[in-house]
């Protein structure tokens, strides 16, 4: 962490709130007045009065320069270290100051990122999200585990995120550890690491499933962008508006003989359109529609976390190929992240695919890998 950057303990159900008011909100002068502040070197104090035992607990990770109102050092509280002094924000925490939410761990250091590390704000993003919105989290050594039973068929929603160094043994072993004691139908796992390249090569020997992902960023800090796009037009719609496309485009890639092992098709389709609306929940959705004839021709995510946004999911009929449809998608989903105040949108596009030289035409550039791994 080369930049300095301040934290601010909260929940996920009060960040929520907050990405949706636009700010934290301090206390009312009946209280404390101020929003209290954490340096990386002390956070585990107020952690520890305030959150103790406690697992559902993230870190907000604040560049100080974009904060509007002072940060005075004061004192906390008399059991504090002789001589120690907190930050308090003496106003609210703007969303768009937040450069990255992270989970906390008592006695496990924290991965915090600068707010000009794309890549690891990007990684954050990817681990703390599925983290905020899992049905059940397990801690590992190597990372963490995440489930929901509601949703067997979703890898998204149950594998384990390998968030450090670990060798092909160890992952194998416990990735099949933890599907068998799951009841998963198949064991999956996420390599975040940067040096598990060699990890994944390893396991494709053995026969895992190996889809590597290069992770894109594109900044935001120079202005909105622009409006030069004279095709179809994207509109916000109701996420229930793109359940029929998404329904097309998960059959197309299933195939007629659904997944492995005789699983109705309907089955798991309904599924991996079912658990979208959890996002939300931690995040702030906005999903995007390009209509022809009254129809959804294509279709994109934006998920806003603070500072950092995050396209997904865009896909176009491919009746609709090659008329602007996905263009209008992701223009109008940059204008509306530097609107809500990002100055960073990542995305993750297939490493052996068309699609991350499409997004490099369009100002994203490589800033990382991860791996997703499965033994089918």
């Amino acid at each position: 962490m080369s930049d300095p950057v301040l934290l601010h303990l909260t929940t996920p159900a009060d960040w929520r709130a907050a990405l949706a008011t636009g700010a934290v909100v301090p206390p009312s002068p009946a209280g404390a007045g101020f929003l209290h502040l954490s340096t990386p070197d002390q956070v585990h104090l107020p952690a520890g009065r305030l959150f103790a035992g406690r697992r559902d607990v993230v870190l907000l990770v604040i560049d100080p320069g974009r904060l509007p109102d002072p940060v005075r050092f004061e004192p906390d509280v008399p059991d504090d270290p002789g001589g120690m002094r907190f930050p308090h924000l003496h106003g609210p925490l703007p969303a768009c100051a937040v450069v990255a939410v992270v989970p906390w761990r008592a006695g496990r250091a924290p991965e915090l990122p600068s707010p000009g590390d794309a890549a690891g704000r990007a990684r954050a993003l990817a681990v703390s999200l599925p983290l905020r919105r899992a049905a059940a989290v397990e801690d590992l050594r190597v990372g963490f585990v995440v489930a929901d039973p509601a949703f067997p068929h979703s890898r998204e929603d149950n594998r384990v995120l390998v968030t450090r160094a670990a060798d092909a043994d160890g992952v194998e072993a416990t990735v099949r550890q933890v599907a068998a004691e799951a009841g998963w139908p198949a064991p999956a796992a996420t390599l975040f690491d940067p040096a598990s390249g060699p990890v994944a090569d390893e396991l494709a020997r053995r026969g895992w499933d190996v889809s590597p992902a290069v992770v894109m960023a594109r900044w935001l800090s120079a202005g909105v962008p622009g409006t030069a796009h004279t095709g179809p037009v994207a509109d916000v719609v109701p996420q229930q508006a793109l359940h029929g496309l998404w329904d097309r485009a998960w059959r197309r890639e299933l195939g007629p003989v659904g997944r492995p092992g005789g699983l109705a098709l309907d089955e798991v389709v309904g599924q991996l359109v079912g658990r979208e609306h959890r996002t939300d929940r931690v995040v702030r959705v906005v999903d995007l529609a390009v209509r022809d004839g009254g129809e959804v021709v294509a279709a994109g995510q934006l998920r806003i976390d603070g500072a950092t946004a995050a396209v997904e999911s865009v896909l176009t009929e491919p009746t609709a190929r090659r008329r602007g449809a996905a263009d209008a998608v992701l223009q109008r989903a940059l204008q509306l992240a530097a609107g809500a105040g990002c100055d960073l949108v990542v995305l993750r596009a297939a490493a052996l695919d068309w699609p991350q030289h499409w997004y490099a035409r369009r100002g994203f550039e490589p800033v990382a890998r991860s791996w997703d791994v499965a033994r089918l």
